[in-house]
């Protein structure tokens, strides 16, 4: 049986490693040289490592993680199925593994809510704040595998920092509870919910964001590139740009271009130049 201590150390290790072959080279051995249950990776905390490089920027990294924890679900429903098993399903059991998300009586993948998880926070001795830290818990549980109790811990932290942030139970504290659970549960950003529940994003840090801050990389890049275009667009209503052959685009090759110049940063800085493409429509700037 795999031992924990040594499980912790190789865990801790992958954290801090610092290039993907190095994280590359830990994957294989915890593939290779680890089997486990679901009470190893509770204690370890090695599925929420491992499960968080499921999204690396890195296609090396990304599968080589997807296929362990592929090979860590195995183990834990051997594991599940040798041991005896209950009179009856219960909600509790199926959002207990920390790598398996719970699934309704057709087989589908279901979303995690605290409802489903069977938490009901009481702790505060306010049914608002109870009530906000259940819809914070909702929006970090809704794909996540991480275990119920360090969700629940995460909730309660990010309640907690809106409070001290806003100062009171207010209109302003639970509009920024919804915003918040907003932005948690939103389908295209699952990197959010992974780094606050990991603890790479703090509770206090978390307040502070704005909507465009807690976006992901992807929405990022789309709103710039409406800027650019917006940029653009009034750049082109305010004069006629110059034709010339000076410049070639990159998409078609062709050099028949149109472009204009403006100071778009301080007056000490150079100028920017706006250039679009007169055959295929390719746009781009430089200073």
């Amino acid at each position: 049986m795999t031992d924990v201590p040594e499980l912790k150390k190789l865990v801790k290790q992958l954290q801090g490693a610092s290039n993907d072959s190095e994280i590359i080279s830990i994957l294989s051995v915890l593939k290779r040289d680890y089997q486990v249950n679901e009470a190893i990776l509770r204690e370890s905390k090695a599925g929420l490592a491992v499960g968080k490089l499921r999204n690396h920027d890195s296609t090396e990294v990304s599968g080589a993680a997807k296929d362990l924890v592929k090979k860590w679900k195995t183990e834990v429903e051997k594991a599940k199925q040798a041991a005896k098993p209950p009179p009856a399903p219960r909600k509790a059991s199926m959002t207990s593994n920390p790598l398996i998300s719970p699934t309704n009586s057709t087989g589908t993948k279901t979303a995690r809510s605290a409802k489903i998880d069977g938490v009901k926070v009481t702790g505060t001795g306010d049914n608002t704040r109870d009530k906000c830290t259940e819809l914070i818990y909702d929006g970090l549980a809704c794909d996540s595998n991480a275990p119920v109790e360090l969700i629940l811990q995460r909730a309660k932290a990010v309640e907690l920092a809106v409070l001290k942030d806003i100062g009171s139970i207010s209109t302003v504290y639970r509009n920024k509870i919804r915003s918040l659970f907003v932005n948690l549960k939103d389908k295209g950003n699952p990197s959010l919910r992974e780094d606050v529940v990991s603890g790479d994003i703090s509770a206090e840090k978390l307040v502070k964001m704005s909507p465009s801050d807690m976006a992901s990389a992807e929405r990022k890049a789309a709103d710039d590139k409406i800027k650019q275009d917006n940029l653009f667009a009034s750049l082109g209503a305010e004069e006629q740009q110059a034709e010339t052959d000076a410049f070639q685009c990159g998409r078609c090759k062709q050099r028949k271009c149109r472009y204009r110049q403006a100071q778009t940063r301080s007056a000490d800085e150079p100028m920017t130049t706006f250039v679009t493409c007169v055959n295929c429509g390719n746009r781009w700037k430089f200073s």
